[in-house]
C-alpha cells in the first residue's frame, strides 16, 4: 500500500515495494519469489487461503525449501495464518508478516518486518512450531494471535498467552510452544459458515433470517462464558434440528466459553441442546475451524469432537 501525499488516501501500488530492495539485505538467504495475489487483505477469502496451502505443500514437496514467508495485509492476516495452521501438511517454518504503515510513510515497518520474518523462517528453532506470525520483533503462533489495534505497529498480540518468541538483532529466540496442534486434509473450502455476535436484548431476528439461508454451520460470539439472551433459543433449536452445527465462543478476548449457567439461554442449557463449545478461539477463527471441520468430518458428532 502507498499513501497519497496530497489526499492522505492509502491505495494499492502496482508492484510489491519489497522488490525495490537489494537481496543483499537478506545475508545468506536465497529467496525464491512468487507473486500469488495482488489483493488488499479484506479481499482474501478461504479460496485464496486454500490456494496458498496447496501451493506451499506442492513447493515443499518439489523443491528443497527451508521456510516460507507470506506478506499479507493485516486485516485478515490472522485468519489466513490460522487456516494454514489447520490445513498445511508440511513441517517447514511458515511465517506471515505485514505492515501497519504504508511503504512510503515515515517509519514504514514493512521492510523491517519482512526481514524479521525471513530470519524466523530460516531459523532451525522455528521448525515444528506451526504457522507463525512475525511483526514488531515478536513471534506469535497462528492459533492465538489477533489484531488488537486499528493502527498501532504493536497491534498483533496473543491475549492470555503472549508471544512465543522474539527477534533480536543477532538471533531468533523461542521461549514457549503450543502443546497440541491440529492438522486436517481437505479438498476444498466451500462450506457456508455464518458468524454472529451476541448483544443485550438480542432476539431471533438474525437467527430467523439465517434459517432461510443455505447454511452449513453457524458460529456465535456469545456473552460471558457462553450465554445467550433467551429469545434466541427457539431459533437455535430449529437450526440444530435441521442438522446445522452451532459453535459457541465468547465475545470476551480472554477466558474460554463453558457450559456453566443453567438459566434460559445459559451455557448449560445450550450445551444440552447440542450447541458445541470451543476452547479459547476467537469468533473469526472458530468460523474457519468449523469451515475446515465440515469438509474433513463425516458427521456433526465428529465435528463436535474436533472442537473438544
Amino acid at each position: 500500500m502507498e499513501e497519497d501525499r496530497e489526499t492522505g488516501v492509502v491505495k494499492q501500488q502496482q508492484q510489491n515495494p519489497l522488490m525495490h530492495y537489494s537481496p543483499d539485505l537478506l545475508g545468506h538467504v536465497k529467496l525464491l519469489v512468487e507473486d500469488v495475489f495482488h489483493l488488499p487483505s479484506p479481499h482474501i477469502t478461504p479460496r485464496e487461503m486454500q490456494t496458498l496451502q496447496l501451493l506451499i505443500d506442492e513447493r515443499a514437496r518439489q523443491q528443497h525449501l527451508d521456510g516460507v514467508v507470506i506478506t499479507h495485509g493485516t486485516d485478515t492476516l490472522e485468519e489466513t495464518a490460522y487456516f494454514l495452521e489447520l490445513t498445511l501438511q508440511t513441517d517447514i517454518p511458515v511465517v506471515l508478516t505485514g505492515a501497519m504503515r504504508s511503504s512510503n510513510e515515515l517509519g514504514s515497518d514493512g521492510l523491517y518486518n519482512f526481514l524479521s520474518a525471513v530470519k524466523v523462517a530460516s531459523s532451525e528453532e522455528a521448525k515444528n512450531k506451526g504457522v507463525l506470525v512475525v511483526l514488531n520483533d515478536e513471534i506469535h503462533c497462528a492459533t492465538n494471535v489477533t489484531k488488537t489495534h486499528t493502527s498501532n505497529v504493536a497491534t498483533f498480540q496473543s491475549p492470555q498467552y503472549g508471544p512465543i518468541g522474539i527477534v533480536t538483532k543477532r538471533s531468533v529466540v523461542f521461549h514457549q510452544a503450543l502443546l497440541r496442534r491440529e492438522r486436517y486434509r481437505i479438498s476444498q473450502a466451500a462450506k457456508r459458515v455464518l458468524l454472529l455476535k451476541a448483544h443485550a436484548g438480542m432476539d431471533d431476528m438474525l437467527l430467523g433470517a439465517a434459517e432461510q439461508l443455505p447454511l452449513d454451520g453457524l458460529v456465535i460470539e456469545a456473552l460471558g462464558q457462553g450465554n445467550l439472551p433467551p429469545a434466541t433459543v427457539p431459533a437455535l433449536q430449529r437450526l440444530l434440528q435441521r442438522g446445522v452445527p452451532i459453535v459457541i465462543v465468547s465475545r470476551c478476548f480472554n477466558g474460554i466459553a463453558q457450559d456453566v449457567y443453567s438459566y434460559e439461554g445459559g451455557g448449560k442449557q445450550l450445551k444440552e441442546l447440542g450447541v458445541i463449545f470451543t476452547n479459547g478461539l476467537s469468533g473469526q477463527k472458530a468460523r474457519l475451524k468449523l469451515l475446515v471441520a465440515l469438509e474433513a468430518a463425516a458427521d456433526v458428532s465428529e465435528v463436535a469432537r474436533m472442537f473438544s
